[in-house]
């Protein structure tokens, strides 16, 4: 099976999702901040709605395979579970008296049980009475204290991991809430058949160096097509990040620009997908007060070896036009009053996940950036994110596109 991803907007065949699990349960008051989230989710509620999110991109021909499942997978793959236990399980992490202890559970332990605990977390009162060991961290914590913290923002599969044409970027991570999902990512995309077997072109990431600054979340990337990346640099993704994936891209053969856009650095502008998305073939659906004069930059590539030649630009979007081969871009700004704008994109009022060219889902709440496409011509699906979308995410943070068409010009 081949997995590329050649556009934003091209037709959609296949994604990636994560049905909230025990992660979402074990949000709570005292640790929502710490894991990056504003608020306490409703998870039942939560995992209904994203069930008719899956169904919704199923009603649209969309083939929705979910992580959580895949890792189980994985994680019966042969080499997998060594793999884990060099990675996750070592003495660093849980000290040397539980090293080998942890280990031994990692290689036992169901592929479904244990693929939940990856995602889950565990609490010490989850291992009491397995583990006999003389370990100082296991006496200084509580029974309700976390071994392993939970990874509740496995839910916003678009940022561990990206496809951008036929390559894959594991994504280093900012924040510390959410490294430990790359290990997810690695053992999904490295171990699990149906991945192992289809060649997948990594990249970035999918190693085990420090990255130090040069940080990447899929958030930030966008596939425009015509051989055209755009990524954003602010809170998550840095200059050095972007250079990194830019050089991968370069050296792959399949990519000729890449255009960097500067973010303003505010948590409700984390991602370039919460700033803009692109909507249809020539026009992208943009936050109505961003900035006019964002800074941005295009890497030309100079060869085969990832050299590029850097230049500053005057306007972001007559450089987007002229990468894609377009007379214009239509930037499509909802005409609101400051206040709506602001509450529309809190609410990810411009984080759409495009299904084909001019046809897009997006949250049903926001409703007046939604009537404004509409008289625009685009379609949008409108989807229930009442609890999804206080994680602060939106219908693309939610995916992870593994196939998507070219978009025909």
């Amino acid at each position: 099976m081949s997995f590329h991803v050649e556009s934003e907007v091209g037709v959609l065949k296949q994604v990636i999702v994560h049905r909230p699990g025990l992660e979402l349960s074990r949000l709570t008051p005292a640790n929502h901040d710490e894991l990056l989230f504003d608020d306490v989710l409703w998870s039942e509620r939560a995992r209904q709605e994203h069930d008719a999110f899956a169904a919704t991109l199923r009603e649209h021909g969309v083939l929705v395979h979910h992580f959580g499942e895949l890792l189980a997978e994985a994680l019966d793959a042969p080499g997998a579970r060594g793999f884990l236990a060099c990675h996750l399980t070592t003495r660093f992490r849980f000290g040397p008296a539980l090293e080998r202890h942890l280990d031994d559970l990692v290689r036992v332990a169901p592929a479904a049980t244990l693929a939940s605990y990856l995602i889950g977390g565990v609490l010490k009162r989850d291992i009491a009475g397995v583990i006999d060991a003389p370990s100082l961290l296991l006496e200084y914590l509580h029974d309700d204290d976390f071994l392993l913290t939970p990874l509740p923002n496995h839910l916003f599969q678009r940022d561990n991991a990206a496809f951008a044409y036929d390559g894959l970027s594991i994504n280093p991570m900012a924040k510390p809430a959410r490294r430990r999902e790359t290990i997810n990512s690695r053992l999904v995309f490295d171990f699990h058949p149906a991945f192992a077997a289809g060649g997948v072109r990594k990249l970035y990431g999918d190693d085990s160096l420090d990255h130090d600054r040069a940080t990447l979340e899929g958030g930030d990337i966008a596939v425009i097509g015509n051989r055209a990346v755009m990524v954003g640099m602010g809170e998550r993704s840095t200059p050095q990040g972007v250079e990194m994936l830019a050089r991968a891209l370069f050296r792959a053969g399949t990519v000729d620009t890449v255009i960097a856009v500067e973010l303003p650095r505010e948590r409700s502008f984390m991602h370039l997908d919460t700033a803009m998305t692109m909507v249809d073939r020539d026009a992208f659906s943009v936050f109505p007060y961003l900035p006019h004069e964002l800074r941005s930059f295009t890497l030309h590539r100079l060869g085969a070896d990832g050299e590029y030649k850097l230049e500053e630009n005057k306007e972001l979007f007559p450089v987007v036009a002229d990468v894609l081969g377009v007379e214009r871009v239509r930037v499509l700004r909802t005409p609101i009053d400051r206040s709506g704008a602001a509450r529309e994109q809190w609410n990810d009022g411009n984080n759409f996940l495009a299904l084909a060219p001019g046809v897009v889902v997006g949250y049903e709440r926001n409703t007046t950036t939604n009537r404004y496409l509409a008289d625009e011509g685009i379609q949008v699906v409108p989807i229930v994110g009442e609890e999804l979308g206080r994680g602060r995410g939106g219908p693309r943070c939610l995916t992870c596109p593994i196939e998507r068409e070219a978009v025909a010009r």
